[in-house]
């Protein structure tokens, strides 16, 4: 995974909260090349790395975009990106990373709530230029808070503006209560967005649903008297960590001195995605999908566990 040192070129207010933030090369080389639907982890301060969609054109090989939304009930990294991070500044950026890849189709629909319209921008545009059908609903709270409505005004009426304050929620059974063979549905933004979705894609094909969430879905708690202890061989150093079934593999990785990327340990992010060399998954995760988790070559190992006593990881 590349790891840069950026330079913030230049923060712009998109809306009401929303900050759009310009990352360069000091020198001027190409940044990696990334496709729609990835993110980078950008590296704020000493502890504090948060993941931000990539919202510009995947074309433009010099130049990164990403949209922060001040969030008042955040763990303080949009806080700093308003109040801190200014231009001139230099950020560490690893990536990027893409577990919400637009798969090619006839038809698309997208559905972006609030900030979660980042993501779907370029990938409007890739579905737009391949010559594909497709329509986008952007609901946010107030017309003054959603983002990047200027850029996407030029689809004219495949896009729809659907401010809650004004048009209320979205209607999304007249959207996609019927199913629709050869479409795919993407979706971004807040749980309740998702879940309402979720509720209406069981008659869809399968594999019609694409979502990316940014937090997680409420689940009955496990018991850790149903956990049971893993030895968890690493690999490149041929090491060997024990885990309890009261830790986390990733929590005893760290404590053991291994260096393991990581931010949310909830299993939403995909920081802490580490390559599964032998043994079978028991995957927790809202990051892979079923098929990358019946593939069982990689995992989170912020949440996600063993099914038998043994698992050799990429390490």
């Amino acid at each position: 995974m590349t790891t840069d040192r950026l330079l913030v070129r230049s923060m712009t207010l998109e809306s009401e909260g929303v900050l759009a933030v310009e990352l360069v090369d000091p020198s001027g080389r190409e940044l990696p090349a990334w496709e729609p639907g990835a993110h980078v982890d950008v590296h704020l301060a000493v502890g504090l790395s948060r993941q931000y969609s990539l919202s510009g054109d995947p074309h433009d090989r010099f130049r990164y975009r990403l949209g922060v939304l001040r969030e008042a009930a955040g763990r303080g990294g949009s806080a700093y990106v308003h109040e801190a991070l200014r231009p001139g500044d230099l950020v560490e950026v690893v990536g990027p990373r893409n577990h919400f890849r637009l798969e090619p189709a006839a038809s698309y629909v997208f559905v972006a709530g609030g900030i979660g319209i980042t993501p779907i921008l370029p990938m409007v545009a890739r579905a737009e230029a391949d010559g594909a059908s497709w329509t986008l609903v952007y609901g946010g709270r107030t017309a003054s808070s959603m983002a990047f409505t200027g850029e996407l005004a030029e689809y004219e009426d495949r896009v729809r503006l659907h401010p809650q304050d004004t048009h209320g929620l979205l209607d999304l059974d007249e959207l996609i209560g019927t199913p629709r063979p050869g479409t795919l549905v993407y979706v971004c933004g807040p749980e309740a967005l998702l879940k309402a979705v979720e509720e209406r894609m069981p008659g869809w094909p399968e594999g019609s649903l694409h979502l990316e969430r940014f937090a997680v879905p409420e689940a009955p708690a496990r018991d850790v008297a149903d956990e049971h202890a893993v030895e968890v061989v690493l690999a490149e150093s041929g090491r060997t960590v024990m885990v309890g079934p009261e830790t986390s593999i990733l929590a005893a990785l760290l404590a053991d001195g291994v260096d393991v990327l990581n931010d949310c340990t909830e299993g939403i992010c995909g920081s802490c995605e580490t390559k599964v060399i032998e043994g079978e998954v028991d995957h927790r995760d809202y990051v892979l999908t079923d098929r990358e988790k019946a593939a069982g070559d990689c995992m989170m190992v912020c949440v996600s566990r063993a099914c038998g006593q043994r698992l050799v990881l990429g390490l």
